[in-house]
């Protein structure tokens, strides 16, 4: 009691009443405030992710790293005709053609599919998943004439076109750094294509995306993509004729992971 005789109210409790809800997504919801500002930590965190996604743009990719994650294999190592990463971003016409001296290291062979790990917008994203991705679709694509793995700089998604028709493969999937947020930096994107040439248009190519930890996971990604290949060499073509209606059998225990793209279940 008060010394007028009302009661003490106790100040309301500070109660998060958004945590339950972060806990299920890398959104930024319910942020906090102090008066009319936003709270220094979410300032701060927003900062932070938005250095990270310059960093996955601007950071170049590290293309010995890769070789010695292929633990011998071959690979070839190609460059479009953007000459820096300054003239990839100003001129996306340029990095979906191959320079010239790649384009004559380049030799026909008689391949079912070639796999090109492409910097994109995202190096960090290649360089964390595309090796591993790659070694994922080996023995889910038996009797295959799998081509080395071609990889490319100052790359966008249509310079694929160019190497599978310069290497003579019937299809080629793109493994491509995906274009940076403020809640994931490390993202890769597969493009597939089926009998792919320069000037192929989007509509014939199928696309997964958001391959990273906190996404769809490498075995779920390589399980439908693996179907994908199967129905397009079935059909005889990719893109919009080519729908995906893989059954949920076919990614077996990684379907969890495809439920909700942003969160880590």
């Amino acid at each position: 009691m008060t010394e007028h005789g009302k009661p003490v109210v106790p100040p309301r409790l500070l109660v998060d009443e958004w945590h339950p809800l972060r806990a299920l997504t890398r959104a930024r919801i319910g942020l906090g405030r102090s008066g009319n500002a936003q709270c220094t930590t979410d300032v701060l965190a927003f900062q932070a992710a938005h250095a990270q996604a310059r960093d996955a743009v601007h950071t170049p990719l590290n293309v010995q790293d890769m070789e010695r994650q292929l633990h011998g294999a071959e690979c070839l190592h190609v460059h479009s005709r953007a000459a820096d990463r300054a003239t990839y971003l100003r001129r996306p016409d340029l990095g979906r053609r191959l320079g010239e001296q790649s384009l004559h290291q380049l030799r026909k062979g008689e391949w079912d599919v070639v796999f090109v790990a492409a910097d994109g917008l995202s190096s960090i994203a290649t360089q964390t998943n595309a090796v591993p991705f790659f070694m994922a679709m080996q023995p889910l694509l038996p009797g295959w004439r799998i081509a080395p793995l071609v990889i490319a700089t100052q790359s966008r998604v249509a310079l694929g076109d160019e190497i599978a028709q310069a290497m003579g493969a019937r299809m080629v999937v793109m493994m491509i750094g995906e274009r940076p947020g403020l809640s994931v930096a490390d993202s890769l994107g597969i493009y597939l294509t089926y009998a792919p040439y320069v000037g192929c248009p989007d509509s014939l190519r199928n696309c997964l995306s958001n391959i990273h930890a906190h996404g769809m996971t490498i075995p779920a990604g390589a399980a439908k993509l693996a179907w994908l290949m199967h129905e397009a060499n079935r059909l005889g073509l990719t893109g919009v004729g080519l729908k995906d209606a893989a059954p949920d059998k076919v990614l077996g225990k990684y379907t969890p992971s495809l439920h909700d793209k942003d969160t880590d279940a």
